[in-house]
């Protein structure tokens, strides 16, 4: 069990000045304090990265992949500025192998579970006769946008200020628990694919970040998920895009995922908690975890 020192020494940044700082930027009231609180720079960093990402996720042609650099740097201005707390889950030394690693751990999940699916009777595919590069370049910069900006919200803001006030057990299963309910409104929805979901990508995407400490990590994970569903043509959490091939499902949706896709299916919420279990082991062992008295400390301090 990691103490402060051990989180700060394995990459996990501490708290921002407290209120008797004697840092000038840390004076400016009760306000100011609210603000610089946990929960308030991660209020204020969701507010700013959710209107980035309303404004530019459906747009057009690069407009997505745009919106997710856009949506770094108001993460950095708030993290920095408000939070006054450094980034090195952005930092760009080593973003390469990162969001590569990343991106190879989610083409492996969902080809995985595709496969097991398919070898069960779930699913059969047929190639759809789309444009191969307007399909591609269409599904990267819509699923850039989308994996950037999700992974900010749910992971770099809410993840890190919760485990600061409850320490990152508790952060995963409750940014685990919000991801779920998020996907309540999509098409297809139900009580189970929200639960699914939560588990299979909102506890496993939280124990990623945990494990590795890299936005770029989960961002890459969660890039190539969902790149690979929508190229296969699997509903992605419910949306149909245009892929590369058609996919006809058979059977039951405990297996196949019905309407909402992949996610619903059993096999990949399986395979989740599996990696999820893995990943926090690995997080547990390199001291990057911080636990709820730690968290406790740390803010009082």
């Amino acid at each position: 069990m990691s103490t402060p020192s051990t989180a700060r020494r394995a990459g996990v940044p501490g708290p921002g000045p407290g209120p008797g700082s004697d840092d000038p930027g840390a004076r400016g009231g009760r306000l100011g304090r609210i603000v610089r609180s946990p929960l308030g720079w991660m209020v204020t960093g969701l507010v700013g990265v959710g209107l980035v990402s309303a404004l530019t996720a459906t747009g057009p042609g690069p407009v997505p992949a745009l919106g997710a650099v856009a949506a770094l740097a108001v993460y950095w201005l708030v993290m920095r500025r408000v939070a006054r707390r450094p980034t090195p889950e952005i930092a760009r030394r080593g973003a390469g192998g990162e969001a590569l690693l990343g991106g190879a751990t989610g083409l492996g999940f969902v080809a995985v579970s595709a496969l097991l699916i398919t070898a069960l009777g779930g699913y059969s595919f047929s190639w759809a006769g789309h444009g191969f590069t307007a399909v591609v370049w269409s599904a990267v910069m819509v699923q850039t946008g989308a994996a950037v900006t999700e992974e900010l919200l749910f992971r770099g803001l809410a993840l890190q200020a919760l485990e600061q006030l409850w320490g990152s057990r508790a952060a995963i299963v409750i940014t685990g628990l919000f991801f779920g309910i998020a996907h309540l409104s999509v098409p297809e929805a139900s009580a189970w694919s929200a639960l699914a979901i939560a588990v299979e990508a909102g506890v496993m995407l939280g124990a990623a970040f945990l494990w590795r400490r890299n936005i770029w990590f989960v961002a890459g994970l969660h890039f190539a998920w969902n790149t690979t569903e929508g190229l296969l043509g699997i509903p992605v959490s419910g949306h149909t895009a245009e892929g590369l091939f058609t996919v006809d499902a058979h059977g039951s949706a405990v297996l196949t995922g019905g309407g909402f896709g992949l996610e619903a299916a059993l096999v990949p919420v399986v395979l989740g908690v599996l990696l999820a279990v893995r990943m926090v082991v690995l997080a547990r062992r390199g001291g990057r975890l911080l636990p709820r008295r730690c968290a406790r400390h740390t803010q009082a301090g």
